[in-house]
């Protein structure tokens, strides 16, 4: 090919003719990209032509630019209408063997179901409202200080040690229970208190058939004049026999824990023998000081339990992990 003007012009031309001729012929998606990159792709000839322009005058470069670019827009052009084409007729052929019955009702999809812990934690919940608790959250990441400093846990606390709690700094750590809710709310709210606090908490457990590093917690928090065990007792039971059933076995046995004193575990008889459910206290005056409140003129009392247990025992499920396996044959059924 001569390197003028003219002779890029003609060459375009002839490349335009063979591509029409091509393009009549493609009839499938397929033919369409191997003629995209024939014709459009590094090494096509109208491409190539670019190589050509160095011999040119400045005069006749422009217009050498412009005839390319005239002819790559026509290529263009001929392989989007072609491959619209073909779309349309691999639909119409769709169409054509897939007749739809516009008539014919709708196909009804499987509803979802609420997971069996949302069911307890609503039930639970529920029970607790008719006996004025209100529901207060916060966050899963807690600092130190709510988490264990403000509920009298101190320094050299085995729940501190790395092999139990997961730290995200020396600070801060991703809550071992819901308590630091309770000192939120206590910090932030004048009393007379009466609260739930439900949530996910984290501790260095290993997964089996019982254990977890996360699981569900609801605590209860009551702060008033004049309260006493009794209160505490009174208020446990009628959960307790108003969730599991009104026959329900229990007893209070003397037990330890840094934020409430005097503290005892709850055990109900389950199956013939006794299984703690729950622990509970009076609130420690400590605690009640390290958040502003007078225990002199206000005592309260607190209780925490595993919804996740209560959700075992509710539905007779003798794994854990089967709660958050996310399997939709076993969640079905509830």
């Amino acid at each position: 090919m001569e390197n003028t003007l003219s002779g890029i012009e003609t060459e375009l031309k002839q490349i335009q003719a063979a591509f029409d001729v091509e393009l009549r012929q493609a009839d499938t998606l397929e033919r369409i990209e191997h003629l995209r990159v024939a014709y459009l792709g590094k090494k096509a000839k109208i491409t190539e032509l670019l190589h050509s322009f160095k011999s040119l005058s400045n005069e006749d470069k422009p217009k050498a630019g412009a005839l390319v670019n005239a002819a790559r827009n026509l290529v263009q052009s001929g392989l989007e209408s072609q491959t619209d084409k073909i779309k349309t007729q691999e639909l119409s052929s769709v169409w054509g063997k897939e007749k739809i019955d516009i008539t014919l009702p709708g196909r009804s999809l499987p509803s979802g179901k609420k997971h069996p812990l949302t069911l307890v934690t609503e039930e639970v919940t529920g029970i607790f409202g008719r006996l004025g608790f209100a529901v207060a959250e916060g966050p899963e990441i807690e600092t130190d200080e709510n988490n264990f400093g403000k509920l009298n846990i101190h320094s050299d606390h085995p729940a501190r040690d790395l092999h139990d709690t997961l730290y995200l700094s020396d600070s801060l750590l991703l809550r071992t229970h819901t308590s630091p809710v309770q000192v939120r709310v206590m910090e932030k709210v004048k009393p007379p208190l009466r609260f739930l606090f439900p949530g996910r908490v984290f501790r260095r457990d290993p997964v089996d058939a019982s254990h977890s590093p996360f699981f569900h917690q609801l605590e209860g928090l009551l702060i008033d004049r004049e309260i006493r065990f009794s209160h505490l007792k009174g208020v446990l039971e009628a959960f307790l026999r108003e969730f599991l059933g009104r026959d329900l076995k229990i007893k209070f046995l003397p037990s330890y824990f840094p934020f409430t004193e005097p503290s005892a575990e709850v055990l109900v008889e389950w199956k013939g023998g006794w299984l703690e459910i729950l622990g509970c206290g009076m609130v420690h005056p400590r605690v009640l000081k390290n958040v502003g409140i007078d225990p002199e003129e206000w005592t309260g009392f607190a209780f925490g339990v595993g919804l996740d247990r209560l959700t075992l025992l509710k539905y007779g499920i003798d794994d854990l992990r089967l709660l958050f396996e996310n399997n939709v044959n076993f969640l079905k059924q509830f």
